[in-house]
């Protein structure tokens, strides 16, 4: 391979070898400590007039005058950052009157002196003419503008025929985006250049040396000797006098350049774009002038910084402001994904788009144009492994994700904001085709051309305007776009790190209430395994029988039950307070129904209300059970319902005729229920009386907590309705009844009663195997199904026989809280522990039915 070539298979990894020769309007020197090395130009001697020739080992203050030498020690002891080079102009360098302008910088362990002729009038001038310049520059007020003016300003510092600002876009593209030019001069503005054009080690050296000069574009160049130093070649990566790639002279003569100027303009660190400077014939600017416009560029840098900053800011404003939208809005929600047409009118007129997608928790909704859930999945797996976090702008998202090939005739760019610490929530803003036509310079689509030594960086021949057609590709997102999708995802990441710490609070409440619940339930089961025991104990007398003691103490169960089930109901409408002291009292006094007197309207208590109540009941008529008027056969509780002026309801309730009462030794769990549960969760007011004669209570239930009192009918009227509609009922024995039960002991009970009932075949099953089994011999008359049978439950097979016509009641302990089996044609639903009086009143509905 030549010198002049470049090898494209390691230009990605390896920067392009510099060559060693330099422009000839000026010389190098390479030193080291005080003695010339191994370093210099072959016109070094000429171009100095020096009377010597320059040797390896020499000096240098033999060669320079001593106030030079003292000048260069200087220089270099501001060398102390890296890539640093110091510039001093008007040296008397050999002590003949002579000025010169020398540029010092290190190159590994060498120090570097490039020398020129100093210029002291256009240096004056050029430094003339930046003070107004640089007011131009802070007035402008836009990008544009201020693009424009510097293009301008640039031209009148150098005297160049064409000054254009090339900026690089973020796919490596640059674009023309002002200029500046003399008469008769072609413009390039608009065009766009591909990304071969400036390779990519070629801008990394644009961000160390920010001059590239080339005085004339056919001039020879001078080589450095010796040819072969002893310390190997020498960098020169930060010389301005270096000559450059044949491969680059070339470009320039196919655009008729005689001599060009190059300056980086470094935003941030970062290679913004570049000053390309043009002249149709050979042009030798002083190194003041380059300078000169060196410091013009950098001043334009700040400033183009400042105008970015304003943006940045305006658009951290808007940021603001979409965040304070969507945080008031999501402020009780807990569904990015069903709040998505508020986040996208949020971001409307400031991000454009034509439709959204979210994705979050497994759920995704899409609005406008967007691809369906179907098509979006598959760009999960892309999502997930790739973006950690970042936001992805892409103009065309099929380059990066094959799979975007399903819906790109709907939507081909996209704007993806993850929105989760995870990477698997997802909110993508999405745009149409955009067909544009791009005007290049040149035909960008053959940068490489086979050379005598494979593949080489060949020059392009045109630069004519060659327009593309661009298919399949949206608008670009802007920088300021993607700026305000990473406020937006901030925001939502804020939404879900709250979300995630009300779950939190909310988990502790549930347990905290869950610790509660056991303790309740705990109270609870240990008062029904007493009271049980009480009522065997109480009926033990008043039974003749064992069958009359069976149906006594079954009864009072049946009661409690009830009262349970009012309780532990869903989705309660209003309920009848009469009603629940009805249900309690039923499970203690049986059929002694006169012991306990309700009297005063009835009230309806919204279903907080009238959980808290049925706790309080309960642990009245428990505690009169047990210790107070109703333990015994004589005593009786009177309840009398009263509403005052403001609509509360004040419950009173009398004990009489029971054994001698005296306080309880120890505050339980009980009493807790009954002095705080109203006060705590209705507002209301509990005071409890121990006296001698029998317990007092007074209650008082806030309106709030009370329903309007309209079509309220009394427990013993529609007890009464039923029973009157009862006797009027044919009863139908069925001949052949399916009983699936899993409880053994459950299941016989029930066989017995059908058979004493007059079924005459009862098929019984403990699970739906054995049921479909049992099926196969014939299809019964009536099925009764358990709906929980362990591992699974009979609704599959309720809803089978009830399509083939078979009555089914449905025997569930989780009573009225059952809604979905509402959608079943059932013919009963029998609350456990149902009875024989249960079954025979699903026998009547087969009579009313036949």
């Amino acid at each position: 391979m030549s010198e002049y070539d470049v090898d494209l298979t390691n230009c990605d990894r390896e920067p392009i070898h510099l060559i060693e020769r330099i422009q000839p309007f000026g010389a190098l020197i390479a030193v080291g400590s005080d003695w010339l090395v191994s370093r210099w130009s072959a016109n070094a001697q000429d171009f100095l007039e020096l009377d010597r020739p320059l040797e390896a080992g020499f000096p240098i203050r033999e060669i320079f005058a001593r106030k030079a030498v003292e000048e260069i020690r200087s220089a270099m002891g501001r060398l102390n950052e890296q890539d640093a080079i110091e510039r001093s102009f008007g040296i008397e360098l050999l002590g003949d009157g002579q000025l010169y302008d020398l540029a010092i910088h290190l190159s590994g362990r060498q120090l570097v002196m490039e020398i020129e002729r100093h210029d002291a009038r256009r240096q004056n001038q050029s430094l003339n003419n930046l003070r107004p310049l640089t007011r131009q520059l802070e007035a402008a007020a836009s990008t544009d503008k201020l693009s424009t003016i510097a293009c301008k300003m640039l031209r009148d510092v150098l005297g160049m025929d064409r000054v254009m600002l090339y900026k690089f876009h973020r796919d490596g593209t640059g674009e023309v985006v002002a200029e500046s030019l003399g008469d008769g001069i072609d413009s390039f503005y608009g065009l766009r250049y591909p990304a071969t054009d400036i390779p990519k080690q070629a801008r990394e050296l644009y961000k160390r040396n920010l001059l590239r000069i080339i005085a004339d574009v056919d001039g020879e160049t001078i080589p450095l000797l010796p040819e072969n130093p002893p310390r190997g070649p020498l960098d020169l990566s930060l010389g301005t006098l270096r000559a450059v790639s044949p491969i680059h002279i070339q470009y320039l003569r196919n655009m008729d350049v005689g001599a060009s100027l190059s300056i980086s303009v470094i935003v941030r660190g970062e290679l913004w774009g570049l000053f390309a400077c043009h002249n149709s014939e050979p042009i030798l600017l002083p190194f003041s002038v380059r300078t000169a416009g060196e410091l013009l560029a950098q001043m334009f840098s700040l400033t183009l910084d400042q105008r970015l900053a304003d943006s940045a800011r305006q658009t951290a404003d808007q940021g603001r402001e979409i965040h304070d939208q969507v945080m008031m809005r999501l402020a009780d929600e807990d569904d990015i994904a069903g709040n998505l047409p508020m986040i996208i009118d949020a971001v409307k007129g400031l991000i454009d788009h034509d439709g959204a997608s979210a994705y979050v928790d497994g759920k995704y909704v899409a609005r406008n144009a967007a691809p369906n859930e179907e098509e979006f999945l598959p760009l999960l797996p892309y999502f997930n492994s790739e973006l950690a976090g970042e936001i992805l702008a892409e103009a065309k998202l099929v380059d990066k994700i094959p799979e975007a090939s399903t819906f790109s005739d709907r939507v081909v760019g996209a704007l993806v904001i993850p929105v989760s610490r995870r990477p698997r929530d997802y909110l993508v803003l999405w745009r149409k085709e955009l067909r544009q036509t791009v005007e290049w310079a040149g035909n960008p689509d053959k940068p490489v051309e086979q050379g005598p030594n494979g593949a080489t960086l060949t020059p392009r021949a045109s630069f004519e305007s060659w327009k593309q057609e661009v298919e399949g590709t949206s608008a670009d997102w802007h920088d300021d776009e993607i700026r305000l999708a990473q406020m937006l995802r901030v925001t939502l990441l804020e939404v879900l790190l709250r979300l995630a710490d009300k779950q939190m609070e909310e988990r502790s409440q549930s347990q905290q209430k869950q610790d509660l619940l056991i303790a309740e339930l705990n109270h609870r089961v240990r008062n029904i395994l007493t009271l049980i025991r009480g009522l065997i104990e109480q009926s033990r007398g008043q039974a003749e029988d064992v069958p009359s003691f069976a149906e006594i103490v079954g009864g009072r169960i049946r009661a409690l039950a009830s009262a349970h089930d009012a309780l532990t109901a869903e989705n309660w409408a209003p309920a009848s307070l009469t009603r629940l002291i009805e249900v309690e009292a039923a499970a203690y006094s049986s059929n002694k129904g006169h012991r306990v007197h309700v009297e005063g309207d009835d009230a309806l208590l919204h279903p907080t209300a009238y959980s808290t109540m049925a706790l309080v009941i309960h642990e009245m008529m428990t505690n009169a059970a047990k210790y107070g008027a109703l333990c015994d056969s004589n005593g009786s509780v009177d309840v009398t319902l009263e509403r005052d002026g403001d609509g509360d309801l004040h419950i009173r309730w009398r004990e009489m005729g029971g054994p001698p009462v005296k306080a309880p030794e120890r505050r339980g769990f009980g009493s807790t229920i009954i002095e705080r549960s109203i006060p705590y969760e209705l507002k209301g007011d509990a005071k409890i009386r121990y006296k001698l004669g029998g317990v007092e209570a007074d209650f008082c239930i806030p309106n709030a907590s009370l329903a309007k009192q309209s079509a309220i009918r009394s427990a013993k009227n529609e007890e009464s309705d039923r029973a009157g509609q009862g006797d009027n009922m044919a009863v139908q024995t069925p001949g052949r009844v399916l009983l699936v039960e899993d409880n053994m002991i459950i299941a016989m009970d029930t066989e017995e009663t059908l058979r004493d009932l007059g079924v005459g075949e009862v098929l019984v099953a403990g699970s739906i195997a054995e049921a479909e089994r049992a099926l196969a011999s014939g299809t019964p008359d009536l099925a009764i199904l358990d709906y929980n049978l362990g591992d699974e439950t009979s609704e599959p097979l309720a809803r089978k026989l009830a399509d083939s016509g078979v009555p089914v009641a449905m025997a569930t302990g989780y009573g009225e809280a059952m809604r979905e089996l509402e959608q079943i044609d059932l013919l009963a639903i029998l609350s456990k522990p149902y009875d024989r009086d249960d079954i025979a009143g699903v026998f009547r509905k087969i009579g009313e039915g036949a």
